[in-house]
């Protein structure tokens, strides 16, 4: 049988969005392919998804390919490119490969959830070189906001794709070497089919700011603070963690840490040796204990999550932690889109309570782990690719990504989304076929599918509430006592001052009486013909019409 005759890519999220990265590389002809899965990514349900909190690109096609699948590759730790490894590998048990710090984080995720998979990681040296089935993968050093991020060369009979995840040009980062200008202009020499790059930042003209730029600006208004000091940051940015560390030490202040998220980061970096020569951090519960002058609390929380620490501050419910007037909280992020309301409501609280907000809008206390417009361009001039495939960005900056590939002279540029099945070679590389792409979310314990009816029935009731309707009918057709009535999310009280639970009571009683008596010994005409009546009068007085249910009991 011929293998080797397509090399094709698909993308399954992170394409036409923010979030919850996981593509596909597939070499073969049409009766037999090997696939090649890159990343496993979440994303962050938000506030028209009711009881969600999380969600998951939809990975039938791969369930159904799983004999197929030569192996999982991460390229970093962040939640949107790992995030969903525990929900989604036991449905592919796949080789997973992975640098040493992805590893270690991935293991301690593992560690710290109840009845989490054991998921077997081959670790790879950064920078190291390794085989899968037809997929010759070099993993090349990039700068981003994470330790370890790698850059895959993913060589192929048909040729070598750089799949860039999450990069930026840094040359004076704070932990880690800077993206490797070398190994990727070598490449270059070697020849690219395609790029498969980051979008995130193709809006914005220049270059992005450095590490080091931060890092000068906490020293600063870490030693200015009269007062408490908290900073918050994603805790997976171990770099702004050992900027603030050096900082407080500076200022000759301790570091306490708040949140788990951070605690299990901190302790990983530890491990793995990036954050040595950094003093030993305290825990949560020697915060209160500590002079104001003296200490800096490093939280969770800075994208509003509303069970992180700085929410739980910020309505002064957090059981250790306080703020007083004066102290200053230092938001060392940038909201990601979507979470800017929640990110708004933390820091009024913080204000309202009279502690001073500083962000980046004022100081230059954060900078993207993406490249802007000059950085792309300056890549695309170091591996001079035949193909630009823009992923990892919303439909703008998707846009502008094929726009600047143009201009900088790109022979094909191919603009996909989630689900398309994009052929690179050979010839000219088009959009062949579709494979099924959608979303998972996790509903408490289970994963639904977003088309699944609970999610629509909670939008409902989230909006319109619900009556409840129980009555006791006998087998002659006669209601055997009143019917109880129960509202959930509906007014007490219509706009006369009514009871709405009695117009309800009245609907139900008058609906039922109306009815023939051969008719009341049908339940299921009984409860249609109430919920109707029900549903109808509240809409009336209401507006809105509720789920109704209707619980016929025959006596």
């Amino acid at each position: 049988m011929a293998v080797g005759n397509e090399l094709l890519f698909a993308p399954f999220g992170g394409v036409g969005e923010i979030g919850m990265n996981l593509a596909m590389y597939g070499i073969g002809d049409g009766k037999r392919r090997s696939w090649l899965i890159v990343d496993c990514g979440v994303s962050f349900a938000g506030e028209d998804l009711p009881g969600i909190d999380l969600v998951f690109p939809d990975i039938r096609f791969l369930e159904a390919e799983r004999k197929n699948i030569v192996g999982l590759v991460l390229t970093h730790a962040h939640e949107d490119h790992y995030g969903a490894m525990l929900d989604l590998w036991p449905k592919l048990k796949v080789p997973v490969y992975a640098t040493p710090f992805t590893a270690a984080l991935l293991e301690a995720k593992c560690a710290g959830e109840s009845h989490a998979p054991e998921i077997p990681v081959t670790v790879i040296p950064v920078g190291g070189r390794f085989t899968v089935g037809q997929f010759d993968i070099e993993m090349i050093s990039v700068a981003h906001s994470i330790p370890e991020s790698m850059a895959l060369a993913i060589r192929t009979p048909l040729g070598t794709v750089l799949h860039t995840g999450d990069w930026k040009i840094d040359l004076t980062p704070v932990l880690g070497p800077p993206t490797d200008e070398a190994k990727l202009r070598a490449l270059g020499d070697e020849g690219v089919l395609a790029l498969v790059g980051d979008s995130t930042n193709a809006v914005r003209d220049g270059r992005s700011p450095s590490e080091a730029d931060v890092a000068k600006t906490l020293v600063e208004l870490i030693a200015s603070a009269p007062g408490r000091v908290a900073v918050t940051t994603f805790a997976s940015n171990v770099g702004r963690v050992k900027s603030v560390a050096l900082a407080a030490r500076a200022a000759g202040r301790e570091v306490v840490l708040v949140g788990r998220a951070m605690v299990r980061i901190a302790q990983v970096a530890r491990e793995t040796g990036y954050l040595e020569g950094v003093q030993e951090f305290r825990s949560v519960d020697t915060y209160g204990y500590l002079p104001h002058d003296k200490v800096v609390a490093l939280c969770t929380g800075s994208q509003g999550e509303p069970r992180a620490a700085l929410a739980r501050i910020a309505e002064d419910q957090h059981p250790e932690v306080t703020f007083s007037r004066g102290d200053r909280v230092i938001f060392s992020a940038r909201a990601i889109p979507g979470n800017e309301k929640a990110v708004g409501r933390v820091i009024n609280g913080l204000v309202n309570q009279g502690i001073e907000v500083i962000t980046d809008r004022t100081h230059m206390v954060h900078v993207s782990g993406h490249p802007r417009r000059s950085e792309m361009e300056e890549l695309i001039s170091w591996v001079r690719p035949q193909i630009v495939v823009p992923v990892h960005g919303e439909a703008l900056h998707l846009s502008e990504h094929e726009s600047l590939a143009r201009i900088a002279g790109v022979k094909h540029v191919v603009g996909c989304r989630n689900g398309d099945l994009l052929q690179l070679g050979p010839g000219k590389p088009e959009i062949v076929d579709e494979v099924p792409a959608g979303r998972l979310y996790k509903d408490g314990n289970l994963l639904v599918a977003a088309e699944a009816k609970t999610i629509a029935d909670r939008r409902r009731l989230a909006f319109v509430g619900l009556a409840s309707i129980a009555m006791a009918v006998s087998d002659k057709g006669e209601l055997m006592s009143d019917p109880e009535i129960e509202l959930i999310g509906i007014p007490e009280k219509d706009g006369r001052g009514q009871d709405m639970a009695d117009l309800a009571f009245d609907a139900a009683v008058n609906a039922f009486d109306q009815m023939a008596r051969a008719r009341r010994r049908d339940p299921d005409t009984v409860t249609e013909t109430v919920r109707r009546a029900v549903r109808g009068a509240i809409g009336a007085a209401w507006g809105k019409k509720p789920i109704c249910h209707v619980h016929i009991l025959a006596v």
